[in-house]
């Protein structure tokens, strides 16, 4: 690129190096993330925009989050082969098979007055896991049993192998990752964590209300903008849904799900309320379909470009 293209106002410099993603934020016609809240969150700050919130910021009129899809043909209650029993939404009960298999799976005992907790993650500070770790002690002495997969960060890894340890009744860690291992998770437990620091989209917390299973989730991202917050009397929940990111905030959420566990009509509502959701792709390509052919009724292609040179032509012409 010619040296005008830089000076005086440069969408490619980045602190005084090249950034090309900062300049393909300025020359789109378009920009979209993959849900609304998170479209919003990395405009506000250098925890999500990673420094380039201000170019965000700047393009806001034409930043658009749209929700990813879920497989719904994989990941269906009623036809999938990885699981111990299928069932749909008339047929809930059935998941106890599912769960009790899971537990023999795991090698944890059986007891229904408990929930089972399942999490398949990721093991990294952006998925929660320092938020467990805070409250580990607190957390897995609440009556309750956790199933979690996973792989990542060693200190995660070795925290949760400790737990299991320490807790072989109420803990079970599989290292690595298990595609039928995690459909079992998903059918299998009551609830589903999730408690990530940030999170753009998501797609555990959909495909467990696709499975009946109620997801507890931190209110960012696409966890904000898919699972609806359980309250008593709420009719349209689908979720536990906490906000401040602690570890107190997270173990508050693990005793409401208790007790919501311990409410068998109002946890059934939640349930069905979550398998009611559509999370297909289906949903998301219209919207796309629809932002493509706005973008190309506005002729806009390119016009980011000729808007910026103009802007660079008419500097230079001032001698700035």
């Amino acid at each position: 690129f010619p040296a005008e293209y830089f000076y005086p106002l440069s969408p490619f410099e980045f602190w005084g190096k090249m950034n090309f993603l900062k300049a393909g934020i300025h020359f789109s016609d378009v920009i979209t993330t993959v849900s609304e809240r998170y479209a919003e969150e990395i405009q506000s700050g250098e925890e999500f925009g990673f420094g380039l919130q201000g170019v965000l910021n700047a393009r806001r009129v034409d930043l658009v989050g749209i929700l990813n899809g879920i497989d719904v043909k994989i990941w269906n209650p009623r036809t999938d082969r990885n699981i111990a029993a299928r069932y749909d939404a008339e047929t809930l009960e059935l998941t106890g098979v599912c769960t009790g298999a899971l537990l023999e799976e795991v090698g944890l005992p059986r007891q229904p007055d408990q929930p089972l907790f399942g999490m398949i993650s990721r093991l990294a500070e952006q998925k929660g896991l320092d938020l467990i770790e805070g409250a580990a002690e607190r957390l897995f002495a609440l009556p309750a049993r956790w199933v979690i997969l996973g792989n990542g960060a060693k200190r995660y890894e070795e925290l949760l192998q400790g737990l299991a340890k320490r807790h072989p009744e109420r803990v079970a860690f599989r290292k690595g990752f298990n595609e039928p291992l995690a459909h079992r998770i998903e059918a299998g437990s009551d609830f589903f964590l999730m408690p990530s620091r940030y999170e753009p989209c998501g797609l555990n917390q959909m495909m467990s209300m696709r499975y009946g299973t109620v997801p507890v989730v931190r209110s960012t991202g696409g966890l904000a903008d898919t699972v609806e917050a359980y309250a008593p009397g709420a009719e349209g929940a689908t979720g536990i849904v906490f906000s401040p990111y602690t570890s107190e905030a997270l173990l508050e959420a693990m005793v409401t799900a208790i007790r919501l566990y311990g409410e068998p009509r109002a946890m059934g509502r939640v349930r069905k309320n979550g398998m009611a959701r559509d999370f297909s792709w289906q949903a998301s390509a219209r919207k796309y379909l629809q932002l493509y052919r706005q973008a190309n009724a506005s002729r806009r292609m390119g016009s980011g470009f000729n808007q910026w040179l103009q802007t660079v032509e008419e500097a230079g012409r001032k001698g700035a």
